[in-house]
């Protein structure tokens, strides 16, 4: 198995790479493992001491589960699996507390944290609008969890392909025809003749048949190479997505190793 990057780009927290000499189990489980299993923290509860704004509390609160907020993996515990026994310590939970009395929309940059390292990811998010007289006062609680709780804890998007395959086996009589219908960009013509452009070659989609216009000309699918796109929701970045899964992974592996052993 081996792994090439295509890209990465920190700034938007997009990853693209290619998985190679593997499988669509390995693959799609990787996937499912980086959206479910990857913990994030989010706000789960909240406790209001005024709110007298449009919207009601459970409106409130519904937005401000939904933020995502930087993660620091290293310094929290899943509730399930801390000391405390989910009964909400300083190694599970985090206290962050909103007030505005203003005119004008509140946002999220205005929350604040008792861990700096934990924050909302977008502080222009707004959160409520207040009219004069108006005031938002509360208390959230923010733990780990993951998306197979809710989508709340999921950390990206992820999707996959199979890598494309792409082929010129002889003479191309009329490329015209050829370029007329690829839609994807992935053929050109050089010199009168059909060539492959090879920089667009991964943005096949794999629908295209060009069977019925010259069988020289042929898409096909890797049944060993995927083409993966991670996009994080900015809670954690794509890197550590992808290696909180692969350690997620083994753990679990390690887990029904043990009961196998149980079971003999």
């Amino acid at each position: 198995m081996e792994i090439r990057i295509l890209e990465n780009n920190k700034e938007q927290g997009k990853l693209s790479f290619i998985l190679k000499d593997s499988d669509h189990v390995y693959a799609n489980t990787l996937r499912r493992l980086m959206i479910d299993e990857v913990p994030t923290m989010a706000i789960e509860d909240v406790e209001f001491s005024k709110n007298n704004s449009i919207l009601y509390d459970e409106v409130v609160a519904h937005r401000l589960g939904l933020l995502p907020l930087k993660t620091d993996l290293k310094s929290y515990n899943l509730p399930d699996k801390c000391k405390c026994e989910s009964k909400g310590c300083n190694r599970c939970s985090l206290k962050m507390v909103l007030r505005a009395s203003k005119t004008g929309n509140v946002y999220a940059s205005e929350i604040k944290s008792k861990d700096p390292a934990v924050k909302p990811v977008y502080g222009d998010t707004p959160i409520v609008k207040l009219l004069k007289g108006q005031s938002l006062e509360l208390e959230a609680t923010a733990v780990l969890g993951n998306g197979r709780q809710h989508t709340k804890w999921s950390p990206c998007h992820v999707y996959y392909k199979y890598r494309p395959i792409v082929e010129i086996t002889g003479d191309v009589k009329n490329p015209e025809a050829i370029i007329e219908v690829d839609h994807n960009n992935i053929f050109e013509i050089k010199d009168r003749k059909l060539v492959i452009n090879k920089d667009r070659v991964l943005d096949c989609d794999l629908s295209l048949d060009f069977s019925e216009i010259d069988k020289n000309v042929k898409v096909t699918a890797s049944s060993t190479d995927f083409v993966f796109y991670v996009e994080s929701f900015g809670q954690l970045s794509c890197k550590d997505i992808i290696n909180n899964a692969i350690d997620i992974f083994d753990e679990q592996l390690d887990e029904l190793v043990e009961e196998l052993k149980k079971a003999k």
